[in-house]
Parts: C-alpha cells; sequence; structure tokens
C-alpha cells in the first residue's frame, strides 16, 4: 500500500485534526510534498495551511466560558453590607448571606415596562407624533390586561413624550387611583451604538454621547433594590420607549440567563436573517392567556 494510501485510510479512520496533522508532518520530512528535507521554511508553511484548515473547536472550548466579571452584589450601589453612614464597610467583600439584617431591603420592587402605542410617524414634531386610532385602542387593551392582573400598582411613570403620555394617560383611566408621574430622562433615544450596526438609522456621536448619559441616568433612577425603608413589594408600571427598554433588559451579561422568567406556554420568537442578523421579537408572550392560568413551574 501506497504512502499516500495509508494516510488516507489513517485520516478516513480517525477522523481527527491531530492525527492529520502528525502524518502531514511526517509526510513533509520525508519529502512527499516535494520539498527538500532542509527546506524548514517551506515544510512549516505548508505546517501551517494544514492547522489553519482544522477546526478551531477544542474539548475545553465545548462548554461556553464566562465572558464577563465575577457577579457585583453592589451593581446599584444600594447593598446595605457595603455602607455605612455613606461609608464602605471593611467587610463590603463578604459573602451577602452572611450580613446582618440591619437595614437589609425585604420588599421587592416589580417594574412593568411598557411601549407607547403606534402612533403618526409623519408627524413632524413630537407634539405631532400622537396616536394613531389603532394606537389608542392598543393602549385600552394594555390597560385591561393590567387591571385584569389584580396587581396593586404603586405608580404609573411615564416618558414626556407625547405618545408615551398619551398611552400612559390611556392606561391610567383602568387603574384608578394610581399616580401618573412624568419623566424627561425616559425620552426616546440612542443609548450606545448597536452591534451590528444599521444602516437606517445612524445617529451622530453627539447624540449617542447625550442621550446615552441621559438613557443610563434613568437606568439608576428606576432600576435599583428596594430602600431598606419599604415594608412590602411594590409594583410600578413605566411607559417610555423601544431603545429605553431594550437598553434597561440588555443591562446584564450572558451570564444572566437564569434571571430570564418565562412562564409556562409561553412564546419566545427569534428571527435570524440571511444576513445573520438576529432580533428577539418576544420574549416570554403569555399575554394570550387569562391571568389566572398564568404559570411558571
Amino acid at each position: 500500500m501506497s504512502y499516500r494510501k495509508t494516510l488516507k485510510l489513517i485520516c478516513g479512520f480517525a477522523g481527527g485534526s491531530a492525527v492529520l496533522v502528525f502524518a502531514a508532518a511526517s509526510a513533509d520530512s520525508r519529502g512527499y510534498f516535494g520539498e527538500r528535507r532542509g527546506d524548514l521554511a517551506s515544510r512549516w508553511s505548508r505546517f501551517a495551511v494544514l492547522q489553519a484548515a482544522q477546526p478551531a473547536w477544542t474539548p475545553a472550548s465545548h462548554t461556553p466560558a464566562p465572558t464577563g466579571h465575577s457577579w457585583d452584589f453592589n451593581w446599584d450601589k444600594r447593598d446595605p453590607s457595603a455602607l455605612s453612614n455613606g461609608k464602605k464597610k471593611e467587610t463590603a467583600t463578604e459573602d451577602p448571606s452572611s450580613e446582618q439584617d440591619n437595614g437589609k431591603p425585604k420588599a421587592t420592587r416589580n417594574i412593568l415596562l411598557i411601549r407607547h402605542s403606534q402612533y403618526n410617524l409623519s408627524g413632524a414634531s413630537d407634539k405631532e407624533r400622537i396616536l394613531t386610532p389603532l394606537g389608542r385602542e392598543q393602549a385600552e387593551f394594555t390597560g385591561k390586561r393590567l387591571a385584569e392582573l389584580g396587581l396593586k400598582y404603586d405608580v404609573l411613570i411615564h416618558s414626556s413624550m407625547a405618545r408615551a403620555t398619551e398611552t400612559a394617560h390611556i392606561i391610567s383611566k383602568h387603574l384608578p387611583g394610581v399616580e401618573l408621574l412624568s419623566c424627561d430622562l425616559l425620552r426616546e433615544g440612542a443609548p450606545i451604538e448597536p452591534v451590528p450596526p444599521v444602516t437606517h438609522w445612524k445617529p451622530d456621536a453627539v447624540q449617542y454621547h447625550e442621550d446615552g448619559a441621559r438613557i443610563e441616568a434613568a437606568f439608576r433612577r428606576y432600576i435599583h433594590r428596594a430602600d431598606p425603608k419599604q415594608k412590602e413589594d411594590s409594583y410600578e408600571i413605566i411607559v417610555c420607549h423601544a431603545n429605553v427598554i431594550r437598553y434597561f433588559v440588555c443591562s446584564f451579561p450572558p451570564e444572566g440567563w437564569l434571571r430570564i422568567g418565562l412562564n409556562n406556554g409561553s412564546i419566545t420568537w427569534l428571527t435570524i436573517r440571511p444576513s445573520g442578523r438576529v432580533a428577539l421579537r418576544t420574549l416570554g408572550d403569555a399575554g394570550f392567556m387569562p391571568p389566572d392560568k398564568l404559570t411558571r413551574t
């Protein structure tokens, strides 16, 4: 049997890149690739080509490795174990489970992020970008849904832009007694340059610089743990915009996968375009179920 047939047979049985590289190196040293035995430059060139042709997979890379830093229990700068009259304690790095109960938050904050309804895209200014008839109908459905959930809402905060304000006012009709507040920080904007980039929307760098700081400020104002003085769980509604909600939701690393809750029978819709662009259309959508049928077991 010739050497080339033997090499082919070995690679066919082994199927491994290590065997292929070893055999290729052996063949190269014997001159089967046509070079002289002393031609080291050519030999390593062939060897590099063979290495580049092999997949990058290794047993170690089969399991995804964490990409970020270890979890920061003081991400919102409100961890009682790290604070003492405004000063950092020496024991701030200890296991949070060992901290004293004094001053520790006991209540849970529930934040419901609502995107404004459909609006008039042809409006020249914000005041003209009011809800369409369909948009007003959408807001009615959202208000009814929130009311049907039977939760005790503490506040309804909305962006000061016309479409979010109108959406919030329609929703509030279904939630009598819930305080209604407006906030400029929640206005739509460009929080951070997207990856991959898009061609239909290209804000100037200064817009990212200004909007990003503002939306980050909104995140810090509204997305945090309860104050230690809060005794009962709270339910807050925030009516704002798609970019703001996207930024709020994406403010955690891939290691946060276990922090995503999914209702039984819910629908998560992922699209992957021919270009490779990926979009999350819905995440755990269960709005088609009656509130008393919702479970998460």
